[in-house]
């Protein structure tokens, strides 16, 4: 017989927060028609009735009742369980429409991560770049974008085959201090790409209707959580909402290529061809923290539990997260490229080249090519800006809940979160829309930051993806390990070298000591973790 679930309430203010009827009712009313594949909500609203209840519990175990039927749940997931092979006798060919609608039923986790990829930050660093160096350095866009998705690829692997996200790990394995640390250093990461991303929804705002910048944050802010909402009306609505918005985007920043037709040649030797200037470095190596971004990690290990996966099509779930996946990333760096030769077309070479940054890009862009391009641009800076806050409160809550195991109601706990990022965003919005300039310099400065957090998640993701004890047969193969630590060390390289221009150039027995001390802490988070396997 399996495991009664059992209602997990709010011991703080009584109020019932799970329960069996509430999960069946989520169930029921997220059935997907395209597949046999059951969705479960995301959990800002209420909780999901995956295994474990992700993002509110981790030890829920819903009844083969409250599925569909013909739909069992995992209830033995041990890594035994988890590395069972199909045998050739068991494998029933399916075909293409079937295959495609299995697709289509996994499709969603993907394209809510790939909005990282071309959230405002990332959309600024395009924009500088093209504009200050051309095209030559779409190869790093290009390469620092396939990393970021085998990053992502590995936390869909660690989510899906665990059924528990990163932060669930990290609480699990590691001990409290260690623990507290990381969480405080994603946190400050999110909250740093939370300005960015509500700065750029709120500059676009003011490009439109010339609003002040703080109204445009609470503007941004407030319809981020609002929309947030749709998923009262179950998983598959809001994911239509957030890819409503990314095509808002595609087609903005597609138009503004088509209008502005950059040199194509120029555009595939950039791409494939490296070349990297010695000005160019800085910019090079900042761009890794705009494009991989901590939390997005977090994020990827949650959202792929909303597909309740049955036992031994890990794999094949593995596998569809993939395509969908891969077509996401794809699509973030055709929009990423788009911009990057849109503003190498109409600046590089230009006086203006130096002084374009995201807020004044659409006025530079009305200026020489005329109003209609920005307003284009503003409807795609108010899309990246809309669909990148409203992923930051998902894995701002996830981040909270892996960490903290707080037992709250999950509103109430985006609310706190989401707050922790508003108020600073409001502070930063108040100072620079009264005139005063260096947005762009901070921005930079986020990307770096980005870039400095980026392994405390990196390793973590590794260590427990490469464990056996953890994901069964599933663990990742030496040649990914290798692949991932190589990786892992090009972006310690990578901080290195920002450390030591952030000084001038200058090395000096503090910088030394800066640099072995963040080298030692990365070092203790891959060796400090107890490896026993999650499943008891």
């Amino acid at each position: 017989m399996a495991p009664a679930a059992h209602a997990d309430c709010d011991v703080g203010d009584g109020e019932c927060i799970g329960g069996n009827a509430s999960r069946q009712r989520s169930l029921e009313r997220t059935w997907s028609i395209d597949s046999n594949v059951p969705l479960v909500p995301f959990g800002l609203l209420e909780p999901p009735a995956s295994l474990p209840g992700t993002p509110l519990v981790g030890s829920l175990v819903p009844r083969n009742d409250m599925l569909p039927s013909g739909v069992p749940l995992l209830h033995d997931a041990s890594p035994s369980h988890v590395s069972r092979q199909t045998t050739a006798e068991e494998q029933v060919p399916i075909s293409t429409g079937e295959w495609l609608r299995r697709l289509l039923a996994f499709t969603g986790p993907g394209w809510l991560m790939s909005i990282a990829y071309v959230d405002p930050g990332n959309l600024e660093a395009d924009l500088q770049c093209g504009a200050q160096f051309g095209y030559i350095l779409l190869w790093v866009l290009f390469g620092a974008t396939c990393v970021g998705l085998g990053m992502q690829l590995v936390a869909a692997r660690l989510g899906c085959v665990t059924r528990q996200h990163l932060a669930e790990h990290c609480r699990k394995h590691y001990p409290p201090r260690v623990r507290i640390m990381l969480w405080l250093l994603t946190e400050l990461a999110i909250v740093g790409s939370d300005i960015q991303e509500v700065i750029g929804g709120a500059i676009g705002f003011q490009l439109l209707f010339g609003m002040p910048l703080p109204y445009g944050v609470l503007l941004t802010a407030g319809a981020a959580f609002g929309f947030l909402f749709l998923e009262r009306f179950g998983t598959r609505p809001l994911e239509l909402f957030f890819g409503v918005l990314i095509l808002v985007l595609a087609l903005s920043m597609g138009g503004l290529f088509a209008l502005i037709s950059p040199d194509t040649s120029a555009v595939v030797e950039g791409l494939f061809v490296p070349r990297l200037p010695s000005s160019a470095v800085s910019q090079a190596v900042g761009m890794v923290g705009c494009i991989i971004m901590p939390h997005n990690l977090f994020l990827h290990s949650a959202l792929v539990q909303s597909r309740v996966i049955e036992h031994g099509e890990e794999r094949e779930a593995i596998k569809f997260y993939t395509i969908e996946s891969s077509v996401a990333i794809l699509t973030s760096v055709l929009i990423n490229t788009c911009v990057v030769a849109v503003f190498a077309k109409g600046f590089y070479g230009t006086p203006e080249a130096d002084q374009i940054g995201l807020k004044n890009a659409g006025s530079f862009l009305g200026e020489h090519f005329g109003e209609p391009l920005r307003i284009v641009w503003a409807l795609g800076l108010c899309a990246a800006g809309q669909s990148s806050t409203m992923t930051g409160a998902y894995a701002g809550q996830w981040v909270m809940q892996g960490y903290l195991q707080l037992k709250v109601k999950p509103w109430k706990r985006a609310i706190i979160t989401r707050s922790m990022a508003l108020v600073p965003t409001l502070a930063v919005s108040f100072y620079f829309g009264g005139g005063h300039s260096g947005l762009d310099t901070l921005n930079s400065y986020l990307n770096v930051w980005q870039s400095i957090v980026l392994p405390f998640a990196v390793v973590p993701l590794l260590t427990f993806a490469s464990e056996r004890s953890i994901m069964g047969d599933l663990a990742l193969k030496p040649s990914g390990k290798a692949l991932g630590w190589t990786a892992a060390l090009l972006v310690m390289i990578a901080n290195t070298y920002l450390f030591v221009e952030g000084v001038g150039g200058v090395v000096s027995v503090g910088l030394i000591l800066v640099i072995v001390v963040y080298v030692a802490a990365v070092a203790y988070i891959a060796y400090v973790p107890t490896l026993d396997a999650v499943f008891e």
